[in-house]
């Protein structure tokens, strides 16, 4: 039984080291910035930011996503996509962004 699929399609040991250095950079960062005043008014959405940007190396390395077909991505980012739509929805809802609304 011969593995039609080609090898050379995921990265190296070296891609991968360098990913989790940049995730432990991206780690190091956001708990800097947790500790510097200047940035509390700014703080969410810096942290959502870099949780963004980690979540994206991730999914996109350590779970293959990156080198997966492209219906796989599809399947991965068309759901999420979605909930993240739901959850602005209800947050909007319940007057989060400042234009009150919602429930008292």
């Amino acid at each position: 039984m011969e593995n039609s699929t080609a090898e050379h399609a995921h990265a190296s040991v070296k891609t991968y080291l360098v990913v989790a250095a940049v995730l432990g950079v991206i780690t190091a960062v956001e708990v800097a910035i947790f500790y510097i005043e200047a940035l509390q008014p700014v703080l969410v959405p810096l942290l959502l930011t870099l949780s963004a940007a980690k979540f994206t190396l991730v999914v996109g390395f350590f779970m293959h996503l990156k080198y997966d077909s492209k219906i796989f991505r599809g399947l991965f980012v068309g759901p999420l996509a979605v909930a993240i739509l739901i959850i602005l929805a209800m947050l909007a809802l319940f007057g989060v962004f400042g234009g009150g609304g919602g429930a008292a």
